[in-house]
């Protein structure tokens, strides 16, 4: 317990050290997360007013965000299958940086439900009536900090046992939980599908192929992120990641992207041609509605950006490392709009009454998002500056604190 009071204590202090880059990039998020607290803390006094929510359209920014962190948390698997499960050796000591990803995702995840709730007090009352199994929301309590604890487990025992310089008894304390943790990924993303999927009065979320686009589009983003990561650990540190590394991601996200544009592409068709219940909505989302247009813009800067990058991952172009982290900005930021302004709100427009009442983020509301990112960012950059030095055997037990700090620019 001494040991493992002292291995807290040095990654807390080494989470202070770093070049000028690393204090002013904690910097700014620092004064984002203080914003996003002021500006919440003005949505406790006069309520969710302070939104740009209303009876018409009561789910928006908050709910958006955390469908997107959802998926983002469940591509983590995309690298503990390969490890795990193909015997991947690329990707082996890059997976801890993909459970760390869920981690921060899944706290966010978290943030965005109880800052969407009006009285996050009254939370309590889903714990006295837990409605299990009959409710999907039960179901998305259990497998969101289920998947929170078990990627937790997963980390800090395999970070912690470098640090100590010994063999971790995979076959005891890892692998059986990886593989529920497999399992569990997939389990988040769908649960959360189910739950769009399962509200009757929204017909624009009432197909089934809402859970596979979920995925597929979660196994593109994520790894995406993942890839420019790595890249910042292995410019800004001693860290090795290896080009075939990147690639082998780069083909995760080649073929998660081109599957999730895919299912788009049949969704559109099924229901422009056939004419189905929700063709108003999605008539709304791509064209407008009785004048109303203010997705359309979006909607269509999503299918561009993520047509773009899709072309670039197909092209020679791609192996080359500029171009891929050109592509995976696109499709991040293509795969953001498509999640959250592209299914979250048109489901509300027309309401069930045929109103037409169209939503706009408040700037309350647009900071709260901005400090809530900020906070999984920071908490993200944090995970990666502890875990790199154990990692490449600059913290260890063994060493002195002074031979982890000196030297080395922190990510």
């Amino acid at each position: 317990m001494k040991e493992y009071v002292r291995f807290v204590w040095r990654c807390f202090r080494i989470s202070f050290v770093g070049d000028w880059r690393y204090y002013a990039w904690m910097l700014l998020l620092t004064t984002l997360v203080l914003f996003g607290i002021n500006a919440y803390c003005k949505q406790l006094v006069y309520g969710l007013a302070t939104t740009g929510m209303t009876d018409q359209v009561s789910w928006g920014m908050y709910i958006a965000n955390f469908t997107f962190l959802v998926g983002m948390a469940a591509a983590a698997v995309m690298l503990v299958i390969p490890v795990y499960v193909y015997r991947n050796r690329d990707l082996h000591d890059l997976v801890i940086f993909g459970e760390l990803l869920a981690v921060a995702s899944i706290i966010m995840c978290l943030l965005f439900v109880t800052v969407d709730l009006g009285r996050p007090d009254r939370a309590t009352h889903l714990f006295r009536r837990f409605n299990f199994p009959f409710s999907m929301l039960t179901w998305d309590v259990i497998v969101l900090n289920g998947y929170l604890l078990l990627n937790l487990h997963i980390t800090g025992y395999l970070i912690y046992c470098k640090y100590r310089n010994r063999e971790p008894r995979k076959a005891l304390f890892v692998v059986p939980f990886v593989f529920v943790a497999i399992v569990w990924a997939i389990s988040i993303h769908t649960v959360t599908a189910f739950l769009y999927v399962g509200l009757g009065a929204r017909p624009f979320w009432n197909s089934a192929i809402i859970a596979p686009r979920f995925l597929a589009s979660a196994f593109s983003a994520g790894p995406a992120f993942i890839i420019v990561t790595l890249q910042v650990i292995r410019r800004f540190t001693a860290y090795d990641v290896t080009d075939k590394a990147l690639q082998t991601l780069r083909q995760i996200v080649l073929v998660a992207l081109t599957i999730n544009m895919f299912l788009l592409v049949s969704e559109l068709f099924t229901e422009f041609y056939a004419g189905t219940a929700h063709i108003t909505s999605i008539r709304y989302l791509y064209f407008g509605l009785e004048g109303h247009h203010a997705l359309v813009p979006w909607i269509w800067t999503s299918i561009l950006l993520n047509f773009a990058a899709l072309t670039i991952l197909y092209l020679p172009m791609a192996r080359s490392l500029r171009y891929l982290n050109i592509a995976c900005v696109l499709l991040f930021v293509g795969i953001w709009i498509e999640k959250g302004m592209g299914l979250i709100i048109p489901a509300f427009i027309p309401s069930p009454l045929g109103e037409i009442v169209e939503y706009t983020p408040t700037l309350n509301e647009i900071l709260v998002c901005l400090g809530i990112w900020a906070f999984g960012l920071l908490l993200y950059t944090v995970l990666v500056r502890i875990t790199v030095p154990v990692l490449s055997g600059r913290l260890s037990s063994a060493r002195g604190f002074e031979a982890a700090t000196s030297g080395v620019a922190a990510p």
